[in-house]
Formats: structure tokens, C-alpha cells, sequence
């Protein structure tokens, strides 16, 4: 497997740098970077905004296993605590495998209950299909669509009026 999409996402602490710290540990694999939006919280309300973005990643070596195990690192690194009685509830930085495709540009499938693809919530989620679009915008996501379809699709477009672009928040390096 070579690519994938990967969504992250931070509503504790410095939001920023957890997002920025997670695109640096990433390194190489790094292709393209969406731009950051600002979103309110999904499935539970009761906490703060979050900062948002994806990221498209390649590793000619890496397996769908591998990119959840840096996925899983990063949250980690962030000091990310997972509270089993609140499933959707704040973190420091959370890390989605959405997509990933293998070398020939078909996508994986998997329905592993410890990494299904794609994400089987994505296709619901305008906090990780406007970021996506981003750095893909002809993108489909395999077994719903193509992102655009599905952003504008009910409930979701309500959603994505939600999102706020953050234009004055990068996750490029500053040096």
C-alpha cells in the first residue's frame, strides 16, 4: 500500500501545535496538507470546537496496519487519553485512517473492527470530506461517491456550513 488519507483532528491544549506536531511526525510521507477549519464538536456537544485537517501520505512500504500505527503514535506523542465512557468526546489529537489505496490506485477494503476502510463514517462527516477536498478535489470515496457529491448531500451539508476556514492558521512549518 502506498497512500492514504488521513483526518486529524484537536479540540484540548495548544489545538494547533498538536495538529503541526502530528503532520511533523509523519516526516517524508507527507504529500499535501488541507488547510484548517474550525469545527464544532460531532456526537457530543458538550465540549470544545475543534481544529481539523487532512492530510494525503505515501509510503511504498507502509500497510493500512502501519498508517493506524502512526496514527496511534501521534496520539500518543499528543498525550491523548481515550475515555472508553465517552467515545466522542474531547481530546488532545485524534488520527483517522480514512483511505488508503494500494500501489495500483485501487482502494483497500477492510471491515477489521480494528481498521475498517474506508472510515465508515466519513462519508457523514463534513469535518473530514471539506478538508479532504482540499488536497484531492476529484476525489471519491469508495462504496459513497465522490466527496463533493457527499459533502453537499443531507445531513452532512448542513454540517459543512458549520466549518469555519481558518486561512490565518497553517500547519506548514514556519522555518
Amino acid at each position: 500500500m502506498t497512500r492514504a488519507v488521513l483526518s486529524i483532528g484537536s479540540n484540548l491544549g495548544d489545538r494547533l501545535d498538536h495538529l503541526r506536531t502530528a503532520v511533523a511526525g509523519l516526516g517524508d510521507a507527507v504529500l499535501v496538507v488541507s488547510g484548517v477549519y474550525e469545527t464544532p464538536p460531532w456526537g457530543d456537544a458538550d465540549q470544545p470546537a475543534y481544529l481539523n485537517a487532512a492530510v494525503m501520505v505515501a509510503d511504498p512500504a507502509a500497510t493500512p496496519d502501519d498508517w493506524l500505527a502512526r496514527a496511534h503514535a501521534a496520539e500518543t506523542a499528543a498525550g491523548r487519553v481515550r475515555d472508553p465512557a465517552r467515545r466522542y468526546g474531547p481530546r488532545t489529537l485524534d488520527v483517522d485512517v480514512v483511505a488508503v489505496w494500494e500501489d495500483d490506485g485501487r482502494p483497500v477494503l477492510s471491515d477489521d473492527p480494528a481498521l475498517t476502510l474506508p472510515h465508515p463514517r466519513a462519508h457523514q462527516r463534513a469535518f473530514v470530506l471539506r478538508p479532504w477536498i482540499d488536497i484531492d478535489p476529484h476525489g471519491r470515496l469508495a462504496g459513497h461517491g465522490w466527496l463533493t457529491d457527499l459533502l453537499n448531500a443531507e445531513p452532512v451539508a448542513g454540517d459543512a456550513l458549520e466549518l469555519t476556514p481558518r486561512p490565518d492558521l497553517s500547519l506548514e512549518s514556519d522555518t
